[in-house]
């Protein structure tokens, strides 16, 4: 295990442990994983990120297979998702998927988030789109993920949790967080009643000035 790839690990867990210290994910739900050499790095699964090591830490290629013939632990059962992720999205340096609890609120009523508010826009479109259900793990899911995620940077998954990517460990962890905050003020709103949106050329606006201060 080289220097580089250690600290990657140390980085990977103490996000992950933010994850779920911050209200994000529960116990050994959701997953994170960051691009490593020509592969990714990705949480075990059915260990607690409090107990997990480095070495706990599992490093699959870029078709899913350890490349570490001596690891012990087996990667999340949702390591499809993270691989095609990556192969669809050649931008993501990282994916974080929780079980967060607003965004869960929605996944379980197969809603998307509307442009209730201009942040939506954080995610890369107009909305942020809810894939249908799939059991968790399989390639269906990994599939309807995808398709979620076109030409977007967080999506729902129907009674189940959120997903999203972005370029390093802390812009997803900051990714993250934002989603949860729209999805808990979206059903807020819902309490009062259906919120207004804005329209398409208000979003597409506010797309253009991201775009802008990215640049």
């Amino acid at each position: 295990m080289t220097q580089a790839s250690e600290d990657l690990r140390q980085k990977l867990l103490a996000i992950a442990r933010a994850m779920n210290g911050m209200g994000l994910n529960q116990a050994t739900s959701g997953n994170l994983s960051v691009r490593c050499d020509d592969g990714f790095l990705i949480t075990p699964s059915a260990l607690a990120y409090q107990d997990c090591t480095p070495a706990d830490v599992v490093w699959l290629d870029c078709s899913g297979q350890p490349k570490d013939e001596a690891q012990q632990r087996k990667p999340s059962s949702e390591w499809r998702m993270h691989r095609d992720i990556y192969r669809h999205h050649p931008q993501a340096g990282c994916i974080l998927h929780a079980h967060s609890p607003y965004c869960s609120v929605l996944a379980c009523l197969e809603r998307p988030i509307p442009p209730f508010h201009y942040m939506v826009a954080v995610a890369g479109g107009d909305t942020i789109r809810c894939a249908p259900y799939a059991t968790f793990g399989t390639q269906e899911l990994s599939d309807r993920v995808i398709e979620a995620l076109r030409e977007r940077r967080a999506a729902l998954l129907a009674h189940h949790g959120m997903i999203c990517c972005a370029a390093d460990l802390d812009r997803v962890l900051a990714l993250a967080i934002e989603v949860e905050n729209l999805a808990r003020v979206y059903v807020l709103a819902l309490q009062v009643t259906e919120p207004p949106l804005l329209s398409t050329e208000q979003m597409t606006a506010v797309l253009h000035r991201f775009q802008e201060y990215k640049a």
